[in-house]
C-alpha cells in the first residue's frame, strides 16, 4: 500500500490541494492580476495534459511500464521522449504551475519548485539509475542528447 501512496500523482495531488486550500482559504489578499493568469494557467495546464499523453501513447507503442519504481523493459528515445527524457513529470509540472495561476493561488507558487525537486529526488534520480545499469551505453548516449527536463 505504501508503494502506490509514493507515486508522483499523489505528490501532484498533495500540492494541488495546498494549492486550492492557499486560494479558497488563505488567498491574503494576493493575485497575480486577472484573466490573462487564467489564460496562462488554462495553457500550461493544456500544454501539461498533451505532454502526458503523448508520452503514455509512447509508452503504450513500446510496451513498457509507465510505473515509476519498475525497471522498463525498453528505453524510448521516440517521440516526445527525443525532446525530453522526462514528460509526464514536466506535464505533472506544468499542470500544477497552470492552476497555481488559474486558481489565483499567489502564495503557493513555491510549490512548484519544491514539487520538482521531490520528484527529481524520489522518482527520476532512482529511475536513471536503473535505467543505466540496464541500457548502459545506450543510456548514457540518450543522456548526452536529450535534456532531463527541458
Amino acid at each position: 500500500m505504501a508503494k502506490w501512496l509514493d507515486m508522483p500523482p499523489v505528490w501532484l495531488l498533495g500540492c494541488l490541494v495546498l494549492a486550492w486550500g492557499q486560494a479558497t482559504y488563505y488567498p491574503a489578499g494576493l493575485s497575480f492580476g486577472g484573466a490573462w493568469s487564467e489564460f496562462a494557467g488554462g495553457l500550461l495546464v493544456g500544454g501539461g495534459v498533451v505532454l502526458m499523453a503523448l508520452a503514455l501513447s509512447e509508452f503504450r507503442r513500446h510496451r513498457t511500464t509507465v510505473i515509476p519504481h519498475e525497471t522498463p523493459e525498453r528505453l524510448i528515445q521516440t517521440g516526445i521522449f527525443s525532446r525530453t527524457r522526462n514528460p509526464i513529470y514536466l506535464g505533472d509540472a506544468l499542470v500544477l504551475a497552470g492552476l497555481i495561476l488559474w486558481w489565483d493561488a499567489v502564495l503557493a507558487l513555491p510549490l512548484v519548485p519544491i514539487f520538482v525537486w521531490v520528484i527529481e529526488k524520489r522518482f527520476i534520480e532512482p529511475e536513471e539509475d536503473r535505467m543505466r545499469r540496464k541500457f548502459r551505453m545506450d543510456f548514457a548516449r540518450y543522456c548526452e542528447k536529450t535534456r532531463r527536463w527541458i
